[in-house]
């Protein structure tokens, strides 16, 4: 069964979308049908499905989990305990937590079966920059 690694560097907070790379790799098995499953190697980022259309998506979607999760400087997070990455550490294990790390896309007629507008993501919830590997596996 084909799998393949993606790796994208991020430049801190904020979704990064990799639809592309994803439906190349799908293209390049020449399955016809399966489902291709999406895993995140890392607890401090996730994998989303989400409007690929209108950029104001993106931004709303982190100032909302920003709110939900805000660092560890605010005062409303005075009862987190592990800070040893800084104040952005446990609330990017949270926000993980809230989301996922693996998703599944149908494969139908060789290309994934996303709906018009949807895209895949990552998810960063990490201020500084990383590198974030995706393991795409195909099965059928």
């Amino acid at each position: 069964m084909p799998q393949t690694v993606i790796t994208i560097a991020t430049k801190g907070q904020g979704l990064y979308e990799f639809t592309d790379e994803a439906a190349e790799f799908v293209r390049r098995t020449g399955v016809p049908e399966g489902l291709l499953t999406l895993f995140v190697r890392h607890t401090s980022a996730s994998l989303l499905i989400q409007e690929n259309a209108d950029p104001d998506v993106k931004r709303d979607l982190r100032e909302f989990f920003h709110r939900v999760v805000p660092p560890t400087s605010d005062a409303s997070m005075h009862w987190v305990v592990h800070r040893q990455e800084g104040p952005d550490d446990m609330p990017a294990h949270i926000k993980a937590a809230l989301t996922q790390v693996s998703i599944g896309v149908p494969v139908m007629e060789g290309r994934m079966a996303l709906g018009t507008w949807q895209g895949l993501y990552l998810f960063e919830h990490r201020d500084h920059p990383h590198r974030r590997e995706i393991v795409l596996h195909l099965g059928n």
